[in-house]
C-alpha cells in the first residue's frame, strides 16, 4: 500500500489521478496513523516553505516522517517534499525537516543578471526541462532514458551537501538538481504525476521496486 502526505500543501488530486491511472491501491491522510503500516509513502507539496513547515508541525508529520527515514521505510518527495526534506531553507529562512543535508537557494542567488538576460532565463523555471542522469541514477528512473522531459515548477534550487546524491541534472542557465537519492529516500524536483508517461513510469517503478523491508 502507498501512502500519501496530506498536509494542506498542494498537488494532491494530481498524484491520486496518477496512482489511479496506474490501478495501484493508496491510503491518502492527514493523520500520520492512517499512514504507519504503509509500505512507502509519496511526500507531496507546492507553495512555501515557512507554511509548510507549519503544516507539518501541526499535524505530527514532522516526527512521522523522521522516524519513518529513520526506520529505513521508502520515502518520495515531489517539488516542494523534494526541498524540504533538507537542512534549511532560504525560503522564510525556514529550518527544514534535516532528512538530507543541504540548504535550498533562490534561483536568483544562484544566477547572475547578466546570464538571465543572455540565456532569457525566466523565474520561477517552469515548463517541461530534460533530465540528464548522473552518479549512477536511480532505480527509480529504470526503463526512462536520460535526456527525458519532465515538468518543472520551482523557484528555488536544491543544493545538498554532498553532490554524489544527485542522480538527475537539468540544465537551466545552472546544473539544476532534479533527482537526489539517499539510502530509502529519493525525491523530484520536477513533478512526475505531471510528466505524462515517463512520470508515471516513475511512480509504477516506486510502487513496484520499494518495500518496507529495504
Amino acid at each position: 500500500m502507498t501512502g500519501i502526505v496530506d498536509y494542506n500543501a498542494g498537488n494532491i488530486k494530481s498524484v491520486e489521478h496518477a496512482l489511479e491511472s496506474l490501478k495501484t491501491p493508496y491510503i491518502l491522510s492527514g493523520n500520520p496513523r492512517d499512514l504507519e503500516n504503509a509500505d512507502r509513502l509519496i511526500f507531496p507539496g507546492v507553495g512555501d516553505a515557512a507554511y509548510a513547515m507549519k503544516q507539518l508541525k501541526l499535524t505530527g508529520f514532522d516526527s512521522f516522517l523522521k522516524d519513518w527515514v529513520a526506520a529505513k521505510k521508502p520515502l518520495a518527495g515531489i517539488c516542494l517534499g523534494s526541498q524540504i526534506v533538507f537542512d534549511w531553507s532560504e525560503e522564510g529562512d525556514t529550518q527544514c525537516l534535516g532528512l538530507l543535508e543541504g540548504k535550498i537557494v533562490r534561483f536568483s542567488n544562484l544566477i547572475s543578471p547578466e546570464l538571465v538576460e543572455k540565456e532569457g532565463i525566466k523565474i520561477p523555471h517552469m515548463g517541461w526541462n530534460d533530465v540528464k542522469y548522473c552518479n549512477g541514477g536511480s532505480k527509480l528512473l529504470e526503463g526512462i532514458p536520460s535526456g527525458t522531459d519532465f515538468y518543472f515548477v520551482h523557484s528555488y534550487v536544491i543544493q545538498p551537501q554532498d553532490e554524489s546524491v544527485i542522480k538527475g541534472y537539468a540544465d537551466y542557465g545552472i546544473k539544476v538538481p532534479a533527482v537526489v537519492e539517499k539510502g530509502n529516500i529519493t525525491v523530484f524536483q520536477f513533478h512526475p504525476e505531471k510528466s505524462g508517461k515517463p512520470g508515471l513510469q516513475i511512480l509504477k517503478n516506486f510502487v513496484e521496486k520499494t518495500s518496507r523491508s529495504e
